[in-house]
């Protein structure tokens, strides 16, 4: 039953489109139902029978398809005669009273001209463009009816909000009306406060002129006071100058008194002097070559031979030779403490080599007697290292921008010239300068194997 009238309606089709066609554009309202009606009938076919364009929107819904594919289906409907004669078939059997009333040539009077008309778009019977004309001019006349009783309508909603803004200008006006009466008053009072203030203004510029005159009067009279002091200040400066003067001269005459008896007794004593001189001169006495210790009678000790001062000899890698410079009286021993630490365990962690070198250093000091100090280089550290120094030992740390060597050379040069003081330091340039400071540099080495042995 279905395949009669789908070949019946691409021959009626091609004939209708070959005898009639459109000379203006399809109204807003037919096209709108024929997409509709191309969006309901497409999920019907397969993708193969779709036009190329149109197959990308085959999984779409109805909705989604007729929101973005409506130009594109309207364009094919258009030019693609097979997709429209399938187009046609799918409402044939979904309006079959339609379908059929429309192909014998009277469309049922009760039905929507709009989807009359999109349904003779789709199914081009004879007479489908005096159909979709006459759709378009009911849509029209529909639009234009529908326009008027909106026009008519709103003109109600108009005049009833000129109404009502009638009668809230009158109630505005009334309001106004007591509020600028109210206003009037208000301003007479202020009026009359204001000419109230004005007089208490000009009573108190009065006052403020009496004030001022009292003023100038009180500042008359403190300047006079002022000069007065003035006068009694200088009075009082001139008589202590004065006695300033008495008290110095009574010191000057008090210092020439005590400068004369000095005098007197130099001058005694140096006559003492050179009486006694004059004596030893006259008995012709000699210098004492004895003293009371040489009559005691004793065994002396045997004098040291230049082999012996050779066989007494050390080494400058000899530990004995530490312990005889720390011997001297006041000995005073400066380590730079990296350069030492560094040389004999330079694989620690640095807060362990300080840790047992200083270690080292208190049980040294604590053998010898000897004053320690031990040198760190903290030029660059960010913050004071957080340590407390063995007993015995003195531990400091360079300033920021001042080098372990600078202050080394710093502590030599502190001591006064005599006292012996002895470096322990690798560092050429440290030795030299210590040495013509007037201290006695050694091997970090030497430390360590003194070290070794406490």
């Amino acid at each position: 039953m279905e395949q009669p009238a789908g070949g019946a309606e691409p021959a009626g089709a091609a004939g209708g489109d070959a005898a009639e066609a459109l000379d203006r554009p399809l109204p807003d309202g037919v096209r709108r139902r024929v997409v509709a009606l191309v969006s309901d009938a497409f999920g019907g076919l397969t993708v193969t029978e779709l036009p190329a364009q149109l197959r990308q929107y085959a999984r779409f819904t109805p909705n989604r398809r007729t929101k973005f594919a409506g130009n594109a289906m309207a364009a094919a409907l258009e030019s693609d005669l097979l997709f429209r004669q399938r187009i046609g078939e799918r409402i044939a059997v979904a309006q079959p009273e339609l379908a059929a009333a429309l192909e014998s040539g009277s469309p049922p009077a009760a039905a929507d001209p709009v989807d009359v008309a999109a349904a003779a778009y789709v199914l081009r019977p004879p007479g489908w463009v005096k159909l979709v004309a006459a759709a378009g001019e009911e849509a029209q006349r529909a639009d234009a009816e529908r326009a008027d009783e909106e026009t008519r309508r709103e003109l109600e909603r108009l005049r009833a909000e000129l109404a009502a803004a009638r009668a809230l200008t009158r109630t505005d006006t009334e309001r106004l009306r007591a509020e600028l009466e109210a206003a009037r008053k208000e301003a007479e009072s202020l009026h009359r406060k204001l000419r109230s203030a004005q007089s208490d203004v000009k009573r108190g510029e009065a006052a403020l002129r009496r004030v001022g005159a009292e003023v100038e009067t009180l500042r008359a009279e403190a300047a006079a006071s002022v000069s007065a002091a003035e006068s009694e200040t200088r009075r009082v400066k001139a008589r202590l100058a004065e006695a300033e003067a008495a008290v110095e001269a009574g010191r000057r005459a008090a210092r020439e008194g005590r400068s004369v008896e000095d005098m007197r007794l130099r001058l005694l004593l140096d006559t003492v002097l050179e009486a006694a001189q004059g004596l030893r001169r006259e008995l012709a006495l000699p210098p004492a070559a004895n003293r009371p210790a040489d009559t005691v009678d004793a065994v002396e000790p045997g004098r040291m031979s230049p082999k012996d001062v050779a066989a007494r000899a050390l080494s400058e890698t000899d530990p004995a030779l530490l312990d005889q410079l720390l011997a001297l009286p006041q000995s005073h021993l400066i380590v730079d403490g990296y350069n030492v630490t560094k040389t004999g365990y330079p694989t620690m962690p640095l807060e362990k080599q300080r840790l047992r070198l200083l270690g080292g250093l208190a049980m040294l000091a604590a053998q010898t007697g000897a004053e320690m100090t031990c040198v760190f280089d903290g030029a660059e550290l960010a913050a004071p290292v957080l340590l407390a120094p063995p007993r015995g030992v003195r531990v400091l740390f360079s300033k920021p921008g001042v080098t372990a060597d600078e202050l080394i050379r710093q502590l030599v040069r502190a001591e006064p010239p005599g006292r012996p003081v002895v470096v322990v330091s690798t560092d050429r340039e440290v030795a030299d300068g210590v040495a013509k400071a007037g201290a006695r540099p050694v091997a970090s080495v030497l430390l360590l194997k003194r070290l070794s042995r406490v």
